[in-house]
């Protein structure tokens, strides 16, 4: 079985393709769910990241409070380090269980969906790897419409990923998500075949 990378900025338009990878046939396993599995309420991982980080972190029952972590890791390189060194080896273990299951069901070709891929180092385990691009200026709208934020807000969002350019140049393929949606899947769909050719082939 063959595991390939999706990756891109933040709102991109990431979510949208991997969906239509789905309806194409290809299973997609989501990091960003890994992780919260990871910290799921009562487990190991939320037990280390209230050590680390303070009760205050954890909502009244008992789950991660998500906006309290991430006031207190945006923008603290150091903090976010450490909550990655708990989080990020247990997405791994968790995205190898799903490979394994995939493979068992007996699909030949899975998408392994991952917004952090070529920062966290992973563009040589998942290749080929497609790349979700879209212009900072439609990043920034997105971001806004999507999470109602300031202009400030969205643009720090946008400020603290890795600039697109390095995501690009890591990329076997890029679909530049500009258009229509019906531009979009119609990209996708293309992109789908040559990543299906290009796994049977290697």
């Amino acid at each position: 079985m063959r595991v390939f990378g999706l990756t891109g900025g933040i709102a991109s338009g990431k979510t949208t393709v991997a969906k239509r990878l789905e309806q194409l046939g290809i299973p997609v396993v989501y990091a960003d769910k890994l992780a919260r599995d990871a910290v799921a309420k009562g487990s190991e991982g939320l037990a280390e990241v209230a050590a680390a980080f303070g009760a205050d972190v954890l909502s009244p029952n008992g789950q991660l409070d998500r906006r309290a972590l991430g006031a207190r890791t945006f923008g603290d390189k150091a903090a976010l380090a450490r909550l990655n060194a708990i989080v990020h080896p247990r997405v791994a273990s968790l995205a190898l269980e799903a490979f394994a299951g995939l493979a068992r069901e007996g699909y030949g070709l899975v998408c392994y969906e991952v917004p952090l891929l070529v920062e966290n180092g992973l563009t040589e385990a998942f290749r080929p790897v497609v790349v979700v691009a879209a212009r900072p200026e439609t990043q920034l709208e997105r971001i806004a419409q999507r999470d109602g934020l300031s202009q400030a807000e969205a643009e720090a969002r946008v400020a603290s990923q890795l600039p697109l350019e390095q995501k690009i140049a890591a990329a076997d393929f890029v679909i530049h998500n500009e258009g229509d949606l019906p531009a979009l899947l119609a990209e996708v769909d293309r992109v789908a075949a040559e990543v299906r050719r290009r796994c049977r082939e290697a």
